[in-house]
């Protein structure tokens, strides 16, 4: 098996595939978080003015103009049944008053829009390390503030569900294990990230997530073989979750500087790939030991849970080539 993973230094908004992508892993920069002001002023006079004279609303609704270009092409850039799923955080902000922006809720109300399917999404709790779980006044009512500590994925999907041919080979073999399963869809995620294989200024300036948010994405909701499009690429965690996952990937990234430190991460790939296989497989032997299997696994010395698990099989990227800004991943069978 192989995969194909590419870079395009370019505005999403021009987005153009040969053949629609399969799966969408993003996370956009954030309306009304301070970092992203500069990118979002760079594209947007109207959202440059509204800053400038503390208006924050006004701001919000012409950054949510910006990433709006982007989401009204993704009908035409998924396949039918294509999932598209959106890594955003609220913001809290003291504009013209303090309030919270709601990203999440704006997103989802334009997906709507652009004719998506709403599914049920993922609370994606970070809890912070400090002891002080509010903002504002403290212990005095009433005029302190829950802190954030969640972010949102939104799930969305093009169209109706999606078509296999009758045993189909590729989508059993892409099956999760049963505790995977109950783990992952559950609408409440804790990652701290203690797996972050990119690091650096480009983490910093893009607001990487860790890797093991588009792992289990990409692996939830495509096949070994698809592709998954990223047009907020930033320092590329979804291209290198794709390609641990056996998935192919595109992406589009506006800074070019970003792309550049991608080369290393895809340097440690197989690595990387080594250890999240063999991490799985270990961790259901521990879970098969502990209970009462129903079927044996096709591939495997172990029991699996379901019958739909026992043509599972889990691949190791062994070789990763580049080619400018593509990148060409071979696997085999552990």
């Amino acid at each position: 098996m192989q995969t194909n993973h590419e870079v395009r230094v370019a505005d999403a908004r021009d987005l153009s595939l040969a053949e629609p992508a399969d799966l969408v892993v993003t996370s956009p920069p954030y309306p009304m978080v301070e970092m992203w002001d500069d990118c979002f002023a760079a594209q947007s006079p109207e959202a440059a003015e509204a800053l400038a004279a503390d208006e924050g609303d006004r701001a919000f609704e012409a950054m949510h103009d910006v990433l709006d270009g982007v989401w009204s092409r993704l009908a035409d850039a998924v396949r039918e049944g294509g999932i598209v799923a959106v890594n955003v955080g609220d913001a809290t902000r003291n504009l013209d008053e303090f309030q919270q922006y709601p990203n999440a809720a704006e997103i989802t109300r334009r997906m709507r829009g652009h004719g998506f399917r709403t599914l049920p999404d993922l609370l994606w709790r970070k809890p912070t390390n400090s002891t002080a779980k509010f903002m504002g006044s403290g212990t005095l009512p009433t005029n302190a503030y829950p802190t954030l500590e969640h972010e949102h994925v939104l799930l969305f999907r093009n169209g109706g569900t999606r078509d296999f041919p009758p045993s189909d080979e590729t989508r059993y073999e892409s099956a999760y294990f049963w505790e995977e399963r109950n783990t992952w869809f559950s609408d409440t995620w804790e990652i701290r990230g203690e797996r972050q294989a990119l690091a650096g200024e480009g983490r910093d300036r893009s607001g990487a997530f860790p890797f093991e948010v588009p792992y289990r994405l990409v692996s939830m909701f495509s096949v070994y073989g698809d592709t998954v499009l990223d047009p907020f690429w930033g320092t590329g965690t979804t291209s290198l979750a794709a390609l641990v996952a056996g998935r192919s990937s595109v992406g589009y990234e506006r800074d070019g500087d970003l792309v550049a430190g991608f080369a290393e991460a895809a340097e440690r790939a197989p690595a990387l790939s080594r250890e999240v296989v063999r991490e799985r497989l270990a961790d259901h032997r521990e879970w098969a030991a502990d209970h009462d299997p129903g079927y044996a696994a096709d591939h495997y010395d172990f029991g699996v849970k379901t019958s739909l698990e026992r043509g599972i099989r889990l691949y190791e990227a062994t070789d990763v080539t580049r080619d400018g800004r593509e990148w060409t991943a071979s696997y085999d069978p552990v």
